[in-house]
């Protein structure tokens, strides 16, 4: 029995989706339809490709092996598809962008709303997510990682540094005795992210200044930014971030400030992609824009 190459699709969805039922809400069938199918794939291969658990469904080291082949094949259909139709002026279709929470709503609104004005055709998605996106399983087409990933057939690019300060409200400030040292700090209450939903060690911002107690936490930046202008407590910001929340003002900028940097990541077949290239040019760009404009506002 020689295998359906329409079948890939089905392996691919479950692959990443890690059940029938999922893979069958995104690709609009029934769990029974989408098991036949793996079923009959499994069939003309002469291999198990998952193993079923309690968990759901996981690859078999027949099904590893496949996947790599299989997302070829996926890309390369696409890569036929935008060769077929030729070049355009102007990009179409769906893009899909993850991007940790800080990014997602200080920056990626301006930037796309920009990309999507001057083309009108495409759909453009923001995935917030308070961890790192997982692009192998589809999450998003593209994501924006405070690290840059080490592993996988990825295709990663730096694309700017940005600032972090310790902030507070001023009327807090206004209120409590002066911060005129990092001496100072001891004793005050923190607002930060919960620590044990840290998902990235570059996050980890306040263990730079020893604090080892946070009294007001989020997973969420702009939840935590909403806390210290309600007389939370002292903080950390992106500078980026002050514009929109102007009773924030800096503490002991001098003595501390923090530097990141914000990478884009995607697949590596997407180097082969004109219209993926393109894309990503001008959200690097426009985000490059949109940081600078921002922190000089500050």
């Amino acid at each position: 029995m020689e295998p359906h190459w329409d079948d890939m699709k089905i392996f691919l969805a479950v692959a990443r989706e890690e059940s029938l039922s999922g893979a069958g809400r995104i690709l609009k069938l029934d769990p029974a339809t989408v098991g036949r199918r793996i079923a009959r794939l499994e069939a003309a291969l002469e291999a198990p490709l998952f193993v079923k658990s309690p968990q759901g469904y996981t690859l078999s080291t027949a099904g590893e092996r496949l996947l790599s082949h299989g997302e070829q094949a996926e890309e390369a259909m696409r890569a036929a598809t935008e060769a077929l139709a030729g070049p355009k002026d102007t990009l179409e279709g769906q893009i899909r962008i993850g991007a940790p929470d800080g990014c997602a709503n200080y920056l990626l609104p301006h930037v796309c709303a920009r990309i999507s004005e001057q083309n009108p055709d495409l759909d453009i998605q923001i995935v917030s997510l308070p961890r790192v996106v997982n692009l192998s399983r589809r999450e998003a087409d593209v994501a924006i990682t405070v690290s840059p990933p080490t592993a996988g057939r990825l295709l990663v690019q730096k694309i700017t540094d940005y600032k972090l300060n310790l902030v507070a409200s001023r009327r807090l400030l206004a209120s409590e005795p002066p911060v005129e040292t990092l001496e100072d700090l001891k004793g005050r209450r923190f607002v930060g992210y919960i620590p044990d939903m840290i998902f990235d060690a570059e996050l980890d911002y306040l263990n730079e200044l020893g604090v080892e107690r946070v009294q007001l936490a989020s997973n969420s930046v702009s939840v935590q930014l909403k806390m210290i202008v309600q007389l939370g407590g002292i903080g950390i910001a992106h500078t980026f971030a002050m514009p929109s929340h102007r009773p924030l003002r800096k503490v002991l900028p001098e003595e501390f400030e923090l530097t990141r940097s914000f990478y884009l990541v995607r697949h590596q077949s997407d180097q082969r992609s004109e219209r993926m290239s393109r894309f990503a040019d001008l959200l690097v760009s426009g985000l490059r824009d949109e940081v600078a404009t921002l922190e000089a506002a500050t």
